[in-house]
C-alpha cells in the first residue's frame, strides 16, 4: 500500500470521527461507549486475523505489554479525552494532541534509537502553532472556565497515554508479532478494562439501540478503530512514530471542514491562516531528508 494512502486514510477517518462522536454523547456513559467501540473492533480484528491466516495465539510473555497497551491507548487515552473536554474546549484538546508528534519522537528515540531531525521538529512545531491559531478564540477564553487546569492536566495525560500506547505496540511488532492480532488483543483488553471500571464505579452497562447511536458505534468501531489504527501503525512501522503522528496536525483542519458542512462552522481569517500553516508545515515535514554524499 502506498505511503500516502497510509497517511491519508487514517487522517480522513479520524477527522470525520470528531463529528460522528457527537451521536455517542448524552444517552450512554462515556465509559460504556468507548468500551462498546473497542470491544466490537477487537472482535472484528480477531476475525480478520483468522481470515488472513494469522494466529491469535501470541506468546504469554507478550500479554503484559498487550494489557498495558490496551489500558493506555484504548482506555486511558480515550477516557481522558472525553473527560478533558468537560472542562476545556475541544480546540485546546486538538492543540494538545498535535503535540503527540513530539511525544512520539521522544518515545521512538528512547525505545528504538530513532532520531528526528531538527528541521522535522521545527516544521512540526509550525504545525502545532497553526492548530493553535485555528482555535485561538476558544483557547483564549478557556482560562475563565472552572476546572480548566484540571482539564488541561487530563488532556496532557491523554497525550502521554497515546504516546505510551504507540511505543508499546511498535515494540511488539519489532519482536516479529503480527499487527492485527496485537491490535485485537490490545483493544480487547482496553474494552474489558473499561467495562470492569464501569461496573466497579457504579456506572453500570447501558446501550442505546436508536439508529443514530448504533450507526455511529458501527462507524467508530469499523472505520475509526479497525481501519484507522491498522493503517496508522503500518505507517508508523514504515516511517516511524513521529512522522506518522503528523496526521494529528492536519486532522483538525479537515474536521473543521466537516463541521462547516454539517454544523455551520464559519472560518475566520485567523483560522484560515492557521489552516494554511498546518498544511504547509506538514508538507515541509514530510519531505525526504537530504542524504549526505
Amino acid at each position: 500500500m502506498p505511503t500516502w494512502l497510509l497517511f491519508l486514510g487514517p487522517t480522513l477517518i479520524w477527522a470525520s470521527t470528531w463529528h460522528v462522536i457527537l451521536y455517542q454523547l448524552g444517552t450512554v456513559p462515556v465509559l460504556n461507549s468507548v468500551a462498546w467501540r473497542f470491544g466490537l473492533a477487537a472482535l472484528l480484528l480477531a476475525l480478520l486475523s483468522r481470515q488472513q491466516g494469522q494466529s491469535l495465539k501470541l506468546p504469554r510473555s507478550a500479554h503484559g505489554l498487550l494489557l498495558a497497551s490496551g489500558i493506555a491507548q484504548y482506555s486511558g487515552n480515550y477516557w481522558a479525552v472525553y473527560e478533558s473536554e468537560r472542562y476545556i474546549p475541544s480546540g485546546l484538546v486538538a492543540v494538545l494532541f498535535a503535540l503527540v508528534v513530539f511525544g512520539n519522537a521522544i518515545g521512538a528515540f528512547w525505545a528504538f534509537g530513532q532520531k528526528s531531525s531538527r528541521g522535522f521538529l521545527l516544521t512540526s512545531l509550525g504545525g502545532v502553532l497553526g492548530v493553535a491559531l485555528v482555535f485561538w478564540p476558544e483557547i483564549a477564553a478557556s482560562g475563565a472556565r472552572p476546572g480548566a487546569a484540571y482539564g488541561l492536566a487530563v488532556g496532557l495525560g491523554a497525550v502521554c497515554a497515546a504516546c505510551v500506547g504507540n511505543v508499546l505496540t511498535l515494540t511488539l511488532t519489532r519482536r516479529g508479532l503480527p499487527l492485527l492480532p496485537i491490535l485485537a488483543w490490545s483493544m480487547g483488553y482496553g474494552a474489558l478494562f473499561l467495562l470492569g471500571l464501569s461496573l466497579a464505579s457504579g456506572v453500570g452497562l447501558s446501550f442505546d439501540f436508536r439508529w443514530p447511536y448504533v450507526l455511529s458505534w458501527l462507524y467508530l468501531s469499523v472505520f475509526g478503530s479497525v481501519v484507522a489504527f491498522t493503517l496508522y501503525f503500518k505507517l508508523a512501522q514504515r516511517q516511524g512514530a513521529a512522522r506518522a503522528s503528523l496526521m494529528g496536525v492536519i486532522i483538525p483542519v479537515i474536521a473543521l471542514g466537516v463541521s462547516a458542512l454539517f454544523e455551520g462552522w464559519q472560518a475566520t481569517p485567523l483560522a484560515l491562516a492557521g489552516m494554511a500553516l498546518c498544511v504547509g508545515s506538514v508538507w515541509m515535514a514530510q519531505r525526504p531528508a537530504k542524504t549526505s554524499a
